[in-house]
């Protein structure tokens, strides 16, 4: 066969590649415990989809070594569309710079699309007594011994962004790691830990008075938490959002990766899948094009890089 024929071959099954897709069920791939945000977008947009394109669409838990676990299954998988991870934004930007990383997240990943984006929440016990984040503060440079805060794990966002307020604020806090941000928050709720940076799947533990709220991470004050100051308004420039993304594996056929990025997107305008993920816990859905996302994650792999290099962690 001539070089032409090999690719008009080429072209012809990546078109009916697209033509059938899905052929089976697709399985959306969760990096932490049932309960996360990550975790909740993944089973709103796996309902939606599946409703949408007649095939079920299964979510699957894979927790452990911050994301890499789930993120190296996704990056081994197929690449034919079937496999996909739903990640965190620290997954692809962070952990890179922490651990000597099985895959290349940049290389061995392919963006499919963003899906929802928010901020944290610093939040303590209700026995602590401090009402404001700067009586936080104050309390918390007194505390002797220090007090202990939980994280969703060594190197997560949970973590890195208290690093940075530690950082910014002059404050000892003792890190107590936890394998996701839903049993983070269930040891603060419980008195083990005092402090947590609560994710959007912590609000109705915020709502009902077992999480006190102080401020928020953001570059702006939340809808959600419109009378919480930003952390920004204290340490001019303090801000980390976050965001959450679907993922497969690189290579798959840019027919397939476009059918899905059509269907992902129409999942993600749709008016009852906005009021779940707000009703989850404050989950906004987050629509880019492809050439935005991908600059956002360079954008972020950078920005991690740095505050990295400045905090001084490095992991196994």
């Amino acid at each position: 066969m001539t070089r032409t024929g090999f690719f008009l071959a080429a072209i012809f099954f990546s078109a009916l590649a697209a033509a059938q897709y899905p052929s089976r069920p697709i399985t959306i791939i969760v990096p932490i415990p049932p309960g996360g945000a990550p975790d909740i977008a993944a089973r709103v947009i796996a309902d939606k989809l599946s409703q949408n394109i007649g095939q079920p669409v299964v979510v699957e838990n894979k927790a452990g070594a911050n994301g890499n676990i789930a993120n190296e299954f996704v990056a081994r998988s197929q690449p034919d569309g079937h496999t996909l991870g739903l990640l965190a934004d620290s997954q692809i930007t962070v952990n890179p710079h922490l651990y000597k990383m099985p895959i290349d997240t940049l290389r061995d990943l392919a963006p499919v699309a963003t899906v929802a984006a928010n901020q944290f929440v610093l939040t303590v016990n209700p026995s602590l007594p401090v009402r404001t984040f700067p009586e936080f503060i104050e309390y918390a440079k007194k505390a002797n011994p220090p007090l202990a805060y939980a994280s969703g794990g060594n190197g997560s966002q949970h973590h890195l962004t208290m690093e940075m307020l530690k950082q910014r604020a002059g404050i000892n806090l003792l890190h107590v790691p936890f394998k996701g941000g839903a049993p983070a928050a269930a040891s603060t709720v419980a008195g083990d830990t005092v402090a947590v940076w609560s994710g959007s799947s912590n609000a109705p533990q915020i709502k009902a008075g077992r999480l006190r709220p102080l401020a928020v991470s953001g570059a702006h004050r939340s809808a959600q938490y419109p009378d919480l100051p930003t952390i920004g308004e204290f340490y001019p420039g303090f801000e980390n959002s976050i965001w959450l993304g679907l993922f497969g594996p690189a290579n798959i056929p840019q027919d397939v990766l476009a059918k899905l990025r059509a269907e992902i997107r129409k999942v993600l305008e749709s008016p009852d899948v906005k009021q779940k993920m707000n009703a989850a816990g404050g989950l906004d859905p987050y629509l880019t094009t492809p050439e935005e996302f991908s600059a956002l994650i360079r954008r972020d792999y950078e920005k991690y890089a740095k505050v990295v290099k400045d905090i001084g962690i490095k992991l196994d």
